[in-house]
This record gives structure tokens, C-alpha cells and sequence, in this order.
């Protein structure tokens, strides 16, 4: 017989088991609250928890009881109002949630059931309808890289680490000191015996005999000094730091006007989501840059850059003209990593589409990493894609996608950034 036995950290008054279950039996309403959480999250929060509220009436557990059976007629006594058949309108208030207008003191409500998310829960939520691999939601997740660093020496280590030059050191500087007083008594021993015999003192005077001993007794003890002594062995002593990253900037080019609607801004949100934890895992520190577009480009804050509404006709060449500015000004000099995500709905005006392939092949591919181009349309490629589809043959750091439903999108960012052949 097999047991298995569950030793899975819980906090304290917690049930890990009963939380998954939990999890999986109000599974919709959760990834429905994970969705409307996502349209108001910031792209560099999007890693954190997420407190989630589930109606009551939703969560009530399900129960048996008995039933009259048949048919029943009751009379109540005291009803002057009614007979037989009449309707009547439901009392107002009530609802639940605070919803609704105040109800009789007689009525109650009930407020929505709140939990919270972990981190890990949050993205495992955010990501399954984009039909992420459980494979990659662990890479997504994972922690700071580390390497081997020197910090010093120690007494104790392996053979292969042994540090010669120290230990020489440490081995020269214990001879010096424990033969010193000895070496300074030779010294002295010698110059008194070479003044005696110089006086003319005979070689078998008490002292001059004494100080020969003495001499030949203290060379003996220096002698027995051990060259090296298993104390002075010095070992490469490492330990694992945080790796350091470089720094690198991404920036959001999207189109706002009429012809993007809410659905395709929402698609395009979950892209650069999609772009920035991918990033997260190479890079410590990364700056985001907004720039949407319509007839004019401009560099907004996140907030304006997927909220606010637009209208008109669309020339992409104008963000393009923004971008290379902003990098030419603020990370232009060779300290950042530049990455580009791009995303319309291919619509532009015909001879813009063919400046915005000028600029990209003469001016911002060779200052950029990556750049990645997602066209989010259901429809036949539009002029802007048929220009950019050229840009590539010059540039192999330029990749373009097609995307028609959000189910499309993690496929789409996989192929975009798959590892190339070498």
C-alpha cells in the first residue's frame, strides 16, 4: 500500500488542500476576476497578487431537504389585501454587494466573498487562456540568476582550491616570526664570539666554548622551523552573488486610432505584459516607454497610452520619428539594451507605409536589439505589413507576427522570440 503524505508549507489557520479545491471549484468566476484586474493593472505590477471578489450567491455550497411533494394550499389568517391569483412586485432593495437602493431594516444583504492571490496563482490565471506551457510559466517565474564570486580565503577546502602565493606568504611571514628572538640571540652569540677570539681569547675558554654551543644549539632550532606547516594553507574561499544585469529600455508603440478598438487594445496589453516578464528574467533594471500614435505620435504615461480614446486616420511614420528621437536623447549611449513591440492593425497610408520601411532599415534597426511587430487584425495583411515583410531580409533582429484572437498571443510572442539556430 502506497501513502502519500502532503508536507507542503501552510501558514498558520491554512489548508493548501483545501485552497486548491477551493481554486478549482470557482474556477471561471476567478479567471473572470483575473481578467477584469488585468485591464487595470500597470504592465510592471502585473507580477504581484491579486485581492479577488466572488458574489455569494455564487459560492453558497449546494444542500438537501425535504420537500411537501404534491399540492398544497395555505390560508393565512389577517390577509385582507390579496385573493387568489393577484400579483405583485418584488420588494426594492437588497441585491447584495452595496448594489441597489437601501432596503427595510427587516431586509438583508450580503457582501461579495474577497481572497487574494499569490503571485505564482495570479500568473498561472493570467496566463491559461493564452495556452502557456506549464514548462515556461516556471521559467517566467523564475528567480535572480547568481555566479561565483572571491570573497577572501579559508583555512579548510579542497585541494584544487589551495591559493599558492598566500599560503607562501603565510608560511614566510610564521618562520620570520617564531625564529626571530632565536635568530636575534645567533646574532649577538656571534659578534661576542668574534670579539674574543680578536682579543686573543683561546678556543678552549669556558665562554668561548659556551658561546659555540649555544651558537650551534640556536642554528638547530632554526632549522626545525618547518618550511610550510598544514596552518599555513590558504583555500579560494567563493560564494554566489546576485548576477549583474544590464539595463535596457522597452518601449510600446501602439496605434489609437478609430479603427483599434477596446478588444485589440486589450490584446496588445497582454503582448507587452508578455514582452515585459520575458525581459524581467534577463535584465535588473528596465524602463518602459509609451508612444501611441494616430495622424501625430506622442509619449504618454501608461494610463493615457490604454485608456484614452482617439480618432482619425493613422500614419505610423510618426511614431517611428518619436522613437528614434527618444532614443537618440535618452538611450543613445551604448549603456542600454533597446527592444521595440509594435502593434496596429496594419491600416496606414500607402506612401507612409513605405517611409516607415526606410526608417526601420536605416535608421532604427541598428540602434535597437529587437524589434517585434504584432498585427492584430482578422482580415488580410494590410500595406503596413507587405513594407514591413522587407525589413527583415535586411535585419534578422526584426520579427513579425499575425494575431486574430488572444489566444493567439502567446503562440505568436513564442515564435517571435524561439531561440535561433546556430
Amino acid at each position: 500500500m502506497t501513502y502519500l503524505i502532503d508536507r507542503r508549507l501552510q501558514g498558520k489557520n491554512k489548508s493548501a488542500i483545501n485552497r486548491e479545491r477551493f481554486l478549482r471549484r470557482y474556477k471561471s468566476q476567478i479567471k473572470d476576476a483575473v481578467g477584469r484586474a488585468i485591464k487595470g493593472r500597470s504592465i510592471t505590477d502585473i507580477e504581484n497578487g491579486e485581492k479577488v471578489s466572488i458574489p455569494v450567491k455564487d459560492v453558497n455550497e449546494p444542500n438537501f431537504g425535504h420537500a411537501h411533494g404534491g399540492v398544497w394550499e395555505t390560508i393565512n389568517p389577517g390577509n385582507k389585501e390579496y385573493q387568489k391569483g393577484d400579483q405583485f412586485n418584488r420588494p426594492k432593495g437588497g441585491g447584495g454587494s452595496g448594489r441597489g437602493k437601501a432596503g427595510n431594516s427587516d431586509q438583508q444583504s450580503e457582501d461579495d466573498f474577497i481572497f487574494e492571490l499569490s503571485r505564482e496563482e495570479f500568473m498561472n490565471y493570467f496566463f491559461e487562456d493564452l495556452e502557456l506551457p506549464n514548462m515556461v510559466k516556471t521559467q517566467l517565474t523564475a528567480t535572480t540568476e547568481f555566479k561565483n564570486q572571491r570573497a577572501g580565503y579559508n583555512m579548510s577546502g579542497t585541494p584544487s582550491n589551495i591559493h599558492v602565493l598566500r599560503s607562501l606568504r603565510g608560511a614566510l611571514g610564521r618562520r620570520i616570526a617564531v625564529g626571530g628572538s632565536s635568530r636575534k640571540a645567533v646574532l649577538e652569540a656571534e659578534n661576542e664570539l668574534v670579539a674574543l677570539l680578536e682579543e686573543g681569547t683561546p678556543l678552549d675558554h669556558p665562554r668561548v666554548v659556551e658561546l659555540k654551543r649555544l651558537i650551534h644549539h640556536l642554528h638547530t632550532k632554526l632549522l626545525a622551523i618547518p618550511f610550510i606547516d598544514p596552518f599555513d594553507l590558504r583555500y579560494s574561499n567563493r560564494i554566489k552573488v546576485p548576477k549583474p544585469m544590464t539595463q535596457a529600455v522597452m518601449f510600446c508603440i501602439m496605434d489609437v486610432s478609430g479603427s483599434m478598438d477596446e478588444s485589440r487594445k486589450d490584446t496588445a496589453k497582454r503582448f507587452f505584459i508578455l514582452l515585459y516578464l520575458f525581459l524581467k528574467r534577463a535584465y535588473d533594471k528596465i524602463e518602459v516607454v509609451f508612444i501611441r500614435h494616430h495622424t501625430a505620435a506622442s509619449e504618454v504615461d501608461e494610463e493615457e497610452f490604454f485608456h484614452s480614446r482617439e480618432s482619425g486616420g493613422t500614419v505610423v511614420s510618426s511614431a517611428l520619428h518619436l522613437l528614434t528621437k527618444v532614443i537618440g536623447e535618452r538611450y543613445g549611449s551604448g549603456e542600454w539594451n533597446s527592444y521595440v513591440a509594435q502593434a496596429s492593425d496594419g491600416d496606414n497610408w500607402d506612401n507612409d507605409s513605405v517611409l516607415c520601411k526606410q526608417l526601420l532599415i536605416n535608421t532604427i534597426m541598428p540602434a535597437v536589439q529587437y524589434y517585434t511587430y504584432v498585427e492584430i487584425t482578422d482580415g488580410p495583411p494590410q500595406n503596413l505589413w507587405e513594407q514591413y515583410a522587407e525589413v527583415s531580409d535586411h535585419h534578422p533582429n526584426f520579427a513579425m507576427q499575425k494575431i486574430v484572437t488572444p489566444a493567439d498571443i502567446y503562440p505568436v510572442f513564442r515564435e517571435l522570440f524561439k531561440k535561433q539556430a546556430k
